[in-house]
């Protein structure tokens, strides 16, 4: 994610774009990475209604109740970084088991293991 200027305008440009689906797919799947990138982690990501944090917590569980595991180890790392505690991340999970189905919850605890380990 990136920081942003707003110009007198009202026209939002990046300072620091970001490239974490070019570093991840590069140029395989063009578009996609354009998408993920500007729109989403750009864009959506960037707006203020919600905190990176806030934001951090609801993709984690939607990717918890979806069982999206290779999207749900990048955004538990992003989690961290903005700024939610592992211990959180855990009962946040551990909630998700009764809201999710409890094989999405026990999927999703073995990858926070490993990545907390």
């Amino acid at each position: 994610m990136s920081s942003t200027t707003v110009k007198s305008e009202g026209v939002t440009t990046l300072s620091k774009p970001s490239n974490a689906a070019q570093q991840l797919i590069g140029t395989f799947a063009p578009k996609l990475v354009e998408l993920t990138d500007r729109v989403l982690f750009d864009d959506i990501w960037e707006r203020k209604e919600l905190s990176p944090r806030d934001r951090s917590l609801i993709t984690v569980a939607a990717l918890i109740a979806l069982n999206r595991p290779d999207q749900l180890r990048f955004h538990l790392g992003k989690a961290v970084e903005n700024g939610v505690k592992e211990q959180e991340l855990i009962e946040t999970i551990t909630h998700l088991a009764f809201y999710s189905g409890w094989p999405n919850a026990m999927s999703a605890i073995m990858i926070a293991k490993e990545l907390f380990s």
